[in-house]
């Protein structure tokens, strides 16, 4: 959808100006000087050797022409040559000839790294601002579009890069020309340069008509990336549920459109690509034949028409090159728009530079709250509770309640509309990004683990406040805590064994309670559980959090613990529970003064009770999970 405004420029429904290819080339050749200034040492190597060549490139012309006119000629009409005219005229070209690979080695080496390095530098970037923006951001960005911005945005940016220093050393090359060749003859100059005006006015109506092309192509490439990404990460529902027609045809659509949107691309190349390598040979041949006359006429030798004639022959693959930066142009302003896009977002959330203060455990509160995902529908309402240092508390209600968005606002994965949410007594928003991160851990329903070693997946290459690393001490502490140390040192290498991609070895249980030892290896004073060990034997889960329990109230630290919970076991392990419904705290208190006072909270208890009830009777007949721990191992690390 495009609303054009008064100065024709569309605009897309999200206000992103549209590309419409009538000032294509001067933002390109915008793009194109930021990645000059960015490295200019490589571009100025780069370009002298391509100023080199082609200065040698005239030279080579007029070499061969004096070789003409002093050897081949002379020769001809005496029958006869001096060898030390032949050695001296094959001494000049060779001469020129190193000269010109010379060139051709300093400008093809320097333009091409400099062109790798740019992308590299900037999927780097763009890599970095994803793992800086909150989820917030992401959530409303397709993984597709992320990819591709990632990939071949980067990629298309930086394309026209590599042959600008040939471009550029064809305009010194076309410039040293045209005074020799008014030098030669002013009527073959005017010959010759008429090619020129004709050559870039095709250019700029090919820039112009491609430009829209080019960026509905780049849309469509991360569309069609974020179809293929769906279908693979959801392999095992498209395959349970038997989609794979339905897949197929969703993504022989989007791929469907993409291959009309690139043919539109192929055939408007197709039409101007033949007009524009025509060009420069249409202009030798007008050069030969405006030539040959005048050598008829005796106002030009044959030496100088050889040496125009060669050239404008030389010349015509450089001025491609220019040809080539022109038609890259259009691509390369899509691909810079969407990286830009990226590299701009701030997804709305600043990091102030405080610290939560003091050590140990910090208090969670919230202080009236509101926050909704979409505008008009809130999901959470004057949100008002606290969690004093080093207790737990359990978030408990109906599904949609709001217990998941409360656990992410407690992280600072999200802002609220309005009201504050605080740690240690500082607003979440004045904390800096590091110590946020240094001090909260939340572990999520939904766990993930790298294809990577169990050490790498429990410590992420993490340092402690200190600076101090995470040494295997804690590491497998931590994995005792979390009642998964049997499990990992029954594994062939132990903390050394691959997990394979996302974890594929292990089940839904054990992957849980590593990403939770994870979580805790970190030291955190906030431990934040959204249902982080749903996946779990009811009784490890009573393990996991006694273990927990046993820290804080041994008086060793431990850290303040937010915990959804719906099992009642887990329920009662907290010191005091937060019921929600529809997104507002209905009432606060311990589990025993809520089963008595609060009708809803006793009914969804009983609920949660019965169906525990039913999965404990089907667990009587199964063995007890022999990776359970015990937990008189007393946790170390989150003090």
């Amino acid at each position: 959808m495009v609303a054009e405004s008064a100065a024709g420029r569309g605009t897309t429904e999200d206000g992103r100006k549209e590309i419409t290819g009538r000032d294509v080339i001067g933002r390109g050749l915008r793009v194109l000087w930021a990645g000059v200034k960015h490295e200019p040492k490589i571009f100025t190597i780069a370009t002298i050797g391509s100023i080199l060549f082609g200065l040698l490139t005239i030279g080579t012309a007029y070499a061969l022409g004096y070789v003409v006119g002093h050897v081949v000629e002379p020769a001809f009409a005496t029958e006869r040559y001096e060898w030390g005219t032949l050695l001296l005229a094959a001494g000049v070209v060779l001469a020129v000839s190193a000269g010109k690979v010379l060139g051709i080695f300093g400008r093809r080496l320097g333009s091409g790294f400099m062109q790798f390095r740019l992308q590299a530098t900037y999927r780097r970037k763009v890599t970095r601002r994803y793992l800086e923006l909150p989820p917030a951001w992401h959530a409303r960005h397709s993984t597709g579009s992320l990819l591709s911005n990632a990939n071949s945005d980067v990629e298309a940016t930086w394309w026209p890069i590599a042959p600008l220093p040939f471009a550029i050393g064809s305009i010194v090359m076309m410039f040293a020309a045209v005074v020799v060749l008014f030098f030669t003859d002013w009527v073959l100059a005017l010959v010759g340069l008429a090619v020129f005006p004709a050559l870039f006015s095709l250019n700029v109506i090919y820039s112009r008509r491609m430009a829209p092309r080019q960026a509905k192509a780049q849309s469509l490439r991360a569309a069609v990336s974020g179809i293929a990404h769906e279908s693979f990460d959801g392999a095992l529902v498209v395959k349970t549920m038997g989609r794979e027609q339905a897949e197929t045809e969703r993504f022989a659509a989007k791929a469907g459109e993409l291959r009309d949107a690139l043919i539109r691309v192929g055939r408007l190349r197709g039409v101007f690509d033949p007009s524009l390598e025509s060009l420069p040979s249409v202009g030798t041949l007008a050069v030969l034949v405006a030539g040959a006359w005048r050598v008829q006429s005796g106002a030009i030798s044959l030496q100088d028409l050889i040496s125009v004639t060669l050239l404008f022959t030389v010349m015509a693959f450089p001025v491609r090159s220019i040809g080539w930066v022109l038609g890259e142009l259009p691509r390369s302003v899509a691909g810079w728009d969407r990286v830009q896009r990226v590299l701009t977002a701030t997804g709305e959330m600043t990091y102030g530079e405080s610290g939560v203060p003091g050590e140990g455990a910090a208090e969670i509160a919230f202080d009236r709250v509101d926050f909704s995902y979409v505008a008009g529908e809130p999901v959470l309402h004057d949100v008002t509770f606290k969690v004093k240092p080093g207790k737990t508390v359990a978030l408990v209600g109906p599904t949609g309640s709001g217990k998941s968005t409360i656990a992410t606002l407690a992280a600072r994965l999200l802002d609220p509309d309005s009201g504050e949410v605080r740690l240690g007594g500082v607003p979440a928003t004045q904390l800096a990004a590091a110590d946020l991160a240094q001090t909260v851990a939340l572990v999520p329903q939904l766990s993930f683990a790298f294809d990577d070693t169990v050490r790498a997946n429990v410590t992420l290459d993490r340092s402690h406040a200190d600076g101090t690393p995470i040494t295997d001490e804690e590491t497998w502490a931590a994995l005792a805590t979390a009642q998964v140390k049997p499990f990992v040192e029954r594994l062939p290498e132990g903390l050394d064994t691959e997990l394979g991609e996302r974890g594929t070895t292990l089940s839904g249980g054990q992957r849980q309670r590593l990403v939770l030892a994870r979580a805790l290896a970190g030291q955190p004073r906030v431990l934040i559980l959204d249902d982080a060990t749903s996946a779990v034997d009811p009784r490890v889960e009573a393990a996991i959090l006694r273990s927990l329990r046993s820290t804080t109230d041994s008086g060793t630290g431990g850290a303040t613990i937010l915990v959804v919970a719906y099992r009642r076991a887990t329920i009662a392990l907290a010191d005091e529970v937060v019921y929600l419904e529809q997104g507002r705290v209905v009432a606060h208190g311990t589990h025993t003064q809520l089963l008595e006072s609060v009708p809803g909270y006793a009914g969804l208890v009983t609920a949660y009770e019965k169906a525990e009830a039913d999965r404990d009777r089907s667990y009587e007949a199964e063995e007890p999970e022999d990776d359970l721990e015990e937990p008189d191992t007393a946790m170390e690390i989150v003090r």
